[in-house]
């Protein structure tokens, strides 16, 4: 398996709720935090999930020596180290947490590690089911085949970074921005704010489809100059990163003109949902 299968993240959901989770040791690691909300139901779960890690080292539990930090995709498109562990540890975990969602939850980790094993024989299963997650959340066909185009032009563009000399994370958020700047001008955080996004929300599942568009045109675009310069180095792909965005960004504008109407807009996918709710009541 290559680098870049072993650590691409899809939206993996339990009723609802996203759990995150990568590839790492030939198993699966999942996020504690995200294992916990589900389980507890608790509104801070990051605080449940102290006071039972305290708990359970004060009871001589070996749970400690399972969990590790690995890099987990955030909200706002970077990586950062987050509490995991394998299979064996959130079993641990659901025996420490008196939930209804225990068995349930139990019998949804086994269909996760299955689906694994037949993603490893055929990549193209996981694709296939980060749609059908989009699809139970409420997007239409038309956002979901263009959003999963714009995860396949942001792998390519990713592992361009990454080879000339890019680091993933910090690095990886500054091109980023670069991008958003010259397409929407905004960067990630604001965009998040203009659409009015909570922090565990990501912006790009919440672009309307000319927007996502345009972050598929400044990233391809971005991919095509760095390759074309043959660039290396943070300084240059920077360079590279903000001349594909002005690309997209002349393209917007131009849609603008021609519309006489903004393409960002504020709405989000969550008060679209609330909106397709209160039609079907009316």
């Amino acid at each position: 398996m290559t680098k870049k299968e072993q650590n691409n993240i899809y939206p993996t959901v339990f009723e609802e709720k996203e759990v995150r989770r990568t590839w790492h040791n030939e198993q699966w690691f999942l996020s504690v935090i995200d294992v916990v909300a589900v389980l507890s139901q608790s509104k801070r779960p990051r605080k449940y999930w102290d006071d039972l890690k305290r708990k359970l080292k004060d009871e001589g539990s070996e749970l400690s020596d399972k969990i590790g930090q690995l890099k987990m995709l955030s909200s706002d498109g970077k990586n950062y180290l987050t509490d995991a562990t394998n299979l064996e540890g959130i079993f641990r975990i659901i025996q420490s947490i008196p939930s209804p969602k225990a068995e349930p939850f139990k019998q949804w980790l086994a269909r996760v590690g299955q689906e694994r094993i037949e993603e490893i024989q055929d990549p193209e299963r996981a694709i296939v089911r980060a749609k059908k997650i989009y699809e139970q959340k409420g997007y239409n066909d038309d956002w979901i085949a263009k959003r999963m185009r714009g995860i396949n032009v942001r792998n390519t563009l990713t592992d361009e970074w990454q080879e000339r000399g890019a680091k993933e994370g910090f690095d990886f958020a500054i091109l980023t921005n670069e991008i958003y700047r010259g397409a929407f001008e905004m960067d990630a955080k604001q965009i998040k704010d203009f659409k009015s996004l909570s922090n565990p929300d990501n912006p790009r599942d919440h672009m309307n489809e000319l927007e996502l568009i345009l972050t598929m045109l400044g990233e391809a675009t971005t991919t095509k100059i760095t390759t074309t310069r043959n660039s290396k180095g943070l300084p240059e792909l920077t360079q590279d990163a903000k001349r594909g965005g002005q690309v997209a960004g002349r393209a917007r504008k131009d849609i603008e003109i021609q519309t006489g109407k903004k393409v960002m807009l504020k709405g989000n996918f969550k008060n679209q949902k609330l909106l397709k709710v209160k039609n079907k009541l009316k």
